[in-house]
């Protein structure tokens, strides 16, 4: 079994009295996270109420400890506590486990379509997910985003925390007498039962999941109205999740840090923290994944999956469930036998069920064949990756990420140059349908297993200019000048291809010497440039959507005679124009001059 490093110890009555009376001057409203009269939080028809805004409020996490492990490096440290302790500066890992800063970035990405004004960054929720469980262990998740084993806090009896009785008839926590903060962002039942929400699409709200559990975080801090961007209603967020300045504090110090930037690191390799609010240990180490007890797996059953397991509150270290006894002493002499000495256990620790991430030893192409599109286009062939053991063997439930790399504007459907996807029961995923942009050439998409440091597989796709098979004029007005005047009608010419307007197509307009000399006529008519100079070539004309291109005013010198303007289209479609230029009573009757 995985170790229950989430699992949170008792916290000194003291220290949560000064903490909550420094909290009570920085923020006149919290936010409730009991629901009110005992009810679920939720209506009739299933779906989340949120409560109102209140000063009696135990936070999202019921108020529980968290880790008070600070950035490293140059990050900025918190200001001082309300808390005469100190705050010791421990091991902290700059990296955030793949799957978790996933999660984190698709909250980010759905609260900023559903709560606009909220302006939520998903730093905040790495922020939060750091103190609260340090980013779910380590990363110990699975491809779907599930911790592989339950984060249950301490009984919120009252003794030391906040006092909660059950809620959820320990569905979550597998207590039936009091609450626990639950999962990786630490939520209580009775807050989960009207803020949790299902983040990854499996038709369940689990707390242990890491993607509903952030997208609930998300939801919880954008309610009430707060814009996060505002200094003080970031503040009031924070608090409302757990009340705490030093809390707060430590969060805003890891939200600065994550803003300066960090990196994607594999699943459970995380450095978990190594200092507690209610532990303050002189020389902590890092905890390390994969020892220590676990907590029973109390979650809910997904379909297909086993669910349940016992109901007993999980242990709390250092916090019985049942008081000492208080035997009186006993009046018999002490034995004078020597103690038994217990050899050690050759017992092996348990050891934690791989997930399917961690069977991955490299990807293969699944029957990609040749990628090719005409600028603006959609790619006819999808890129394919399948994920394998060692041995071969095809690996479901791995998540596969797509990357269009380089300057390039190809990119997937609704324009992202990055989409992930989940294999399927052949451990092949498809990626979703690549757009090709208006940058002609190669462009490369690499496809990377989420959460495993293996090699990437590189596909190569090529992005063809658009063409032209027919170019015609648009009408059959006369194109006719007096030496030095300027032509009365533009040139106009609709492109197409296979009979369709063929539309953005690159073209090149150039006054030519002959029918058989494409040699560029030094006399006769000519464009102007920005400068007013006459110029006889242009290059870099386009047809609009339509397929339609309207060349720039023609003027002529002072030769006469028939001259020719020839338009060619990228894919080699030609148009040759006559132009005459003739003194006045030889000339077409038309206007010298344009309007």
């Amino acid at each position: 079994m995985a170790a229950h490093f989430g699992r949170r110890l008792r916290k000194g009555a003291a220290t949560t009295a000064v903490a909550a009376a420094a909290v009570a001057a920085l923020s006149a409203s919290q936010a409730p996270g009991v629901a009110i009269g005992g009810q679920d939080g939720r209506t009739s028809s299933g779906t989340a109420t949120e409560p109102e805004e209140s000063t009696d409020d135990p936070g999202a996490t019921g108020n529980s400890p968290y880790y008070t492990d600070l950035p490293p490096l140059n990050s900025p440290n918190p200001s001082p506590s309300a808390s005469s302790e100190p705050v010791v500066q421990g091991a902290a890992e700059a990296g955030i486990p793949a799957t978790v800063l996933d999660a984190y970035k698709k909250a980010e990405a759905a609260l900023r379509s559903s709560k606009p004004g909220c302006h939520l960054p998903w730093q905040l929720l790495a922020a939060i997910g750091k103190v609260e469980s340090g980013q779910a262990r380590g990363g110990r998740v699975d491809a779907d985003g599930t911790t592989t084993s339950p984060i249950i806090g301490p009984q919120l009896d009252g003794n030391g925390f906040a006092l909660i009785k059950d809620t959820d008839d320990g569905r979550y926590d597998g207590n039936s007498a009091y609450d626990n903060a639950v999962g990786p962002m630490q939520f209580i039942p009775s807050t989960w039962a009207w803020a949790g929400r299902d983040g990854n699409d499996d038709g369940l709200d689990d707390p242990n999941n890491i993607y509903d559990a952030a997208l609930a975080a998300g939801h919880y801090l954008c309610r009430f109205g707060w814009d996060l961007s505002d200094r003080a209603d970031l503040r009031r967020a924070i608090l409302s999740y757990n009340n705490s300045t030093e809390y707060l504090n430590t969060v805003l110090s890891w939200l600065e840090y994550y803003r300066k930037g960090t990196h994607e690191i594999p699943d459970g390799t995380g450095t978990l923290p190594g200092n507690r609010s209610d532990t303050r240990s002189t020389s902590p180490g890092p905890s390390t994944p994969g020892t220590g007890p676990s907590a029973p797996d109390t979650r809910p059953s997904k379909p297909g999956k086993q669910g349940g397991g016992s109901t007993a509150p999980p242990a709390s270290p250092g916090t019985p469930s049942t008081p000492p006894a208080t035997t009186p002493p006993s009046t018999t002499p002490p034995s004078t036998t020597p103690p038994t000495t217990t050899p050690p256990s050759t017992t092996p620790p348990p050891t934690t069920r791989p997930t399917p991430t961690d069977t991955v030893d490299h990807l293969e192409n699944a029957g990609t064949g040749k990628l090719t599109a005409t600028a603006g286009e959609a790619f006819t062939e999808r890129i394919r990756a399948r994920a394998e053991t060692d041995a071969g063997k095809a690996v479901a439930k791995v998540r596969i990420r797509f990357t269009v790399l380089g300057d390039t504007d190809t990119a997937f459907t609704g324009g992202e140059s990055v989409a992930t996807v989940l294999t399927d029961g052949s451990g092949t995923a498809v990626a979703p349908a690549l757009r090709a942009g208006e940058k002609t050439g190669d462009v490369t998409v690499r496809a990377t297993v989420v959460g495993r440091v293996v090699p990437g597989l590189e596909y190569r796709a090529t992005v063809t200019e658009r063409v032209a098979d027919t170019v015609v004029r648009t009408d059959d007005e006369a194109l006719a000048c007096t030496p030095g005047g300027e032509f009365a009608h533009r040139v106009e010419v609709l492109a197409t291809r296979d009979g369709e307007a063929a539309g953005k197509v690159a073209a090149t307009a150039t006054l030519i010497t002959a029918a058989d000399d494409a040699a560029v006529n030094d006399e006769g008519p000519y464009f102007k440039d920005a400068d007013d100079k006459a110029v006889r070539t242009l290059s870099g004309l386009r047809t609009d959507a339509d397929g339609r291109l309207k060349l720039p005013r023609l003027y002529a010198d002072d030769t006469t005679g028939t001259f020719l303007l020839r338009i060619t289209t990228a894919g080699g479609a030609t148009l040759t124009v006559e132009l005459t230029v003739a003194e006045a009573d030889t000339a077409s009757s038309e206007p010298t001059t344009g309007a």
